[in-house]
């Protein structure tokens, strides 16, 4: 998520203006509003000065990615998900059940 995005989110939430939330953590509404529009980048501990400010708390999560570039085939890609896939426990019925198609209608 953008950090004006975070910004916008943590104080329309909090019901704070510009103005009120730039007094409580110490920053212009100018700046706040400059954030917020995304002209402008606040630094990690910026950011997490004025959501703190609004009341909330940052968490951060890593997660791993797929390299686009890895040159990995699509085929490849689906293969890796398939085994994924697989690993997971699965309970399969001995009969396959469907939905019954609806009967034509004569005219």
């Amino acid at each position: 998520m953008e950090a004006a995005t975070i910004l916008r989110l943590a104080r329309t939430r909090a019901n704070l203006s510009l103005r009120s939330l730039g007094r409580a953590a110490g920053t212009s509404h100018a700046t706040l509003s400059a954030y917020e529009a995304g002209t402008k980048t606040p630094s990690v501990a910026t950011l997490d000065r004025i959501v703190r400010a609004a009341g909330f708390a940052m968490d951060a999560t890593l997660s791993t990615r797929v390299d686009i570039g890895s040159g990995s085939s699509k085929g490849e890609e689906l293969e890796a998900v398939l085994d994924l896939a697989g690993a997971f426990p699965a309970r399969h019925s001995a009969t396959l059940t469907y939905p019954p198609f609806p009967q034509p209608v004569e005219t």
